[in-house]
């Protein structure tokens, strides 16, 4: 065996440093999906109010529209990855089920395909066979799942987690519009909102694009430039519906 195979055969025996590998990327990954999340909330919620001060001064009102927006886009939040995670979870179990199952059924032919995807993975031949038997020997079904499907039956996405995490976020990055349109002066309100906003979003961009890799400034731009278009649209509207209910 060369010192190649014999590296490669060592993590494939030995994977004790991926599931550390993969459990920092999935925590990267929700903390990636909370700060789209907040995002949201904070894009959302802000263009709502910023409509209603455009069209009305008083303050309940826009408070109680600001508060029902906040409300109705943290559960849709929570549903939407409810369901979204839950439909991954059950393919998860379906998938593991039909690798027991298959594994009960027809053992030999479940091993020599895990010889083949691990040759595919670069070791030859009589390595695969070799890591094959050791890591079959050990717990057939692990290694399948492993290898085959990339998933740990131990460590399944959970939708109740998914559910309050994103409304926890969506309702973190609605306060800051909220606040900033009720604390200051009639006349401040929708300039102090909407310097806010962008404040917040250029930190929300900032965050998301160093978890990505992605190049910051365009990130910030871009999400900035969503925010202000967001809120000159139904600020716009807002204009035009208070008009109409003046006259």
């Amino acid at each position: 065996m060369s010192a190649e195979d014999a590296e490669r055969a060592e993590r494939a025996l030995h994977p004790a440093v991926e599931p550390h590998k993969l459990s920092l990327a999935s925590r990267l990954n929700w903390l990636r999906a909370g700060v789209l999340g907040a995002n949201d909330g904070i894009v959302s919620t802000a263009g709502l109010v910023v409509g209603v001060a455009a069209a009305t001064t008083d303050g309940s009102v826009i408070f109680t529209a600001g508060l029902a927006g906040l409300a109705a886009g943290a559960v849709s939040m929570a549903l939407g990855e409810y369901v979204s995670v839950s439909t991954q979870r059950d393919t998860e179990r379906a998938l593991l089920s039909k690798e027991r199952r298959e594994l009960a059924e027809t053992p030999g032919a479940e091993f020599e395909e895990l010889v083949e995807m691990y040759r595919e993975k670069g070791l030859r031949a009589d390595t695969a066979r070799a890591v094959a038997r050791e890591l079959t020997d050990r717990d057939a079904f692990a290694a399948h799942v492993d290898v085959e499907l990339g998933i740990d039956p131990d460590d399944l996405t959970n939708p109740w987690h998914a559910a309050g995490s994103s409304a926890l976020a969506f309702t973190l990055g609605a306060i800051i519009p909220l606040f900033a349109i009720l604390l200051p002066p009639e006349q401040l309100r929708i300039p102090v909102a909407f310097f806010a906003v962008l404040i917040a979003l250029a930190l929300t961009g900032t965050v998301s694009a160093t978890l990505g890799g992605a190049q910051r400034v365009r990130a910030v731009v871009r999400v900035m430039l969503g925010g202000a278009l967001a809120m000159i649209v139904t600020y716009a509207i807002g204009q035009l519906v208070g008009m109409g209910l003046s006259h």
